[in-house]
């Protein structure tokens, strides 16, 4: 088939979870002998190279700049209120994607169009209108996207703040609804997903049709990396510009890490991803607090950690921090929320922790207890082998496209 693919980021290389996901869907859809038309939003640090190398699978790539500003962001909160239109969708509206999957949809004779992630739904559907063809619309749902604003409205003591999310959840989850039922196959990465749509009071999510396809990993090109024995670090990665990796860290240090530090005094916090909150970057116990922002290659923090944590309270979809933790042989410790989703064994190969005690004693007993984490990290790898390798389970995707 001809597939034309949009992509609100060019997905390689796949440094987050988005990244990972989309990329991996692509390698498979070609690998398969379909005919791929990537389009993408693009940012400045995208460099050719990257673009070059989607470009050995896909027949063509096409980008264009994502525009993100403060003068944009306020005019289209404003737009948000007005038209009761989604602040996370209406920002990134843009004149010349529309313009460019118009032109493409009625010069190529595509076969379907893959939209992936909610934000790319409103060009695919735009784009099928202009089609002299009926074209198959798929839409990968990466997340309940409405999930997010509404669990951060719930966590939120700022009254405001908590208004805000608020009325950015409900109007989330009636958009998305309405979105998803226009698609012929939306297919969700975890069944917790699937039924937070079903739960919303509307008849349409009935018409929602497709399989869960969990997001996968290459796990033959992330080999268990040996670490450090007797190490005392404790490490968080992921982009901290996401709200709620910055909210569960901002947790984690105020309530769980002064517990820490109290009984393991040398233990080392180490913080990779890009944006870090202030609240991180002026507390208190800065003496066992390292913030690295992002890193091309974070293997040596990783070969040094003794329990990586995932400490979220908010968010949808997989976290695939976790998926990638367990392909470099880390032990784990995670919220019930971070590890959502994901098939895994408690206390087997993931520790799960929700309260700051319980989290505070998880990590405290992987840094004093090496036999422990090393099992803990063993079982986490053959978990990923075993159930979130993309080579096997990516098949599911013939049952969308044949």
């Amino acid at each position: 088939m001809r597939i034309l693919f949009l992509s609100q980021l060019v997905p390689y290389p796949a440094d987050a979870g988005p990244k990972v996901r989309s990329l991996h869907v692509l390698e498979y859809l070609a690998s398969a002998g379909h005919d791929i038309t990537l389009v993408a939003f693009s940012r400045e640090t995208d460099s050719q190279q990257a673009i070059d190398h989607l470009g050995t699978f896909c027949s063509n790539v096409y980008t264009v700049p994502i525009q993100r500003s403060t003068f944009r962001n306020i005019k289209f909160f404003i737009q948000s209120f007005v038209q009761r239109s989604p602040f996370l969708i209406t920002r990134d509206y843009d004149q010349d994607m529309f313009d460019l999957l118009r032109t493409l949809v009625k010069e190529t004779p595509f076969d379907a169009i893959h939209a992936d992630q909610l934000w790319m739904a409103p060009y695919a559907l735009a784009a099928q209108k202009c089609s002299p063809k009926k074209l198959k619309m798929v839409l990968d749902q990466h997340n309940a996207v409405y999930l997010v604003p509404e669990r951060m409205g719930q966590n939120s003591s700022n009254p405001i703040k908590k208004w805000v999310l608020d009325i950015e959840g409900e109007k989330l989850s009636e958009y998305e609804i309405s979105v998803c039922a226009q698609f012929d196959h939306v297919v969700w990465v975890t069944d917790e997903d699937r039924q937070a749509l079903r739960r919303i009071p509307n008849g349409q999510a009935d018409l929602i049709t497709g399989p869960t396809i969990p997001i996968c990993v290459d796990p033959d090109s992330k080999h268990a990396i040996d670490r450090v024995e007797d190490s005392k670090r404790v490490t968080f990665l992921g982009g901290l510009h996401w709200p709620p990796n910055a909210e569960g860290m901002v947790w984690f240090y105020k309530n769980v890490w002064p517990q820490i530090i109290e009984q393991v005094p040398e233990a080392k916090l180490t913080v990779i991803g890009k944006d870090p909150p202030s609240e991180l970057l002026n507390g208190d116990h800065q003496d066992s607090l390292e913030i690295t922002g992002y890193v091309d290659d974070p293997v040596p923090y990783l070969a040094e950690t003794a329990a990586f944590i995932v400490p979220l309270h908010s968010g949808g979809g997989m976290r695939v921090k976790i998926i990638d933790g367990w392909s470099w042989g880390l032990p784990i410790i995670s919220t019930t929320i971070g590890a959502e989703g994901i098939k895994y064994s408690p206390d087997n190969d993931i520790i799960i922790s929700d309260t700051p005690e319980e989290f505070a004693e998880s990590t405290i007993a992987l840094l004093t207890d090496n036999e422990k984490a090393n099992n803990l990290a063993a079982e986490g790898r053959r978990t990923v082998e075993e159930n979130f390798d993309w080579q096997k389970t990516y098949k599911a995707w013939d049952q969308i496209y044949g």
